[in-house]
């Protein structure tokens, strides 16, 4: 339901697009977005804190791909 989400409010997709290319219904594209709308402020909290989760990881997983090939070549 979150991809929904993204991508008709923050990527600007149609009802029609989502529908189409992930081969879902209509109704239920128009059910989440309508879930979506009826609790928007947890949603998008929720949204939010997944993208900064993945935002952390990719620094951990930076950092730490930097020191284990700094490691490697000695």
């Amino acid at each position: 339901m979150q991809d929904i989400v993204v991508w008709h409010e923050r990527g600007g997709w149609s009802v029609d697009e989502i529908a189409s290319e992930y081969d879902l219904s209509l109704a239920d594209v128009y059910a989440a977005l309508a879930y979506y709308f009826s609790n928007r402020e947890r949603i998008d909290r929720s949204i939010e804190e997944s993208r900064a989760f993945v935002e952390e990881m990719k620094e951990e997983m930076s950092s730490t791909g930097t020191e284990r090939l700094g490691e490697e070549r000695r």
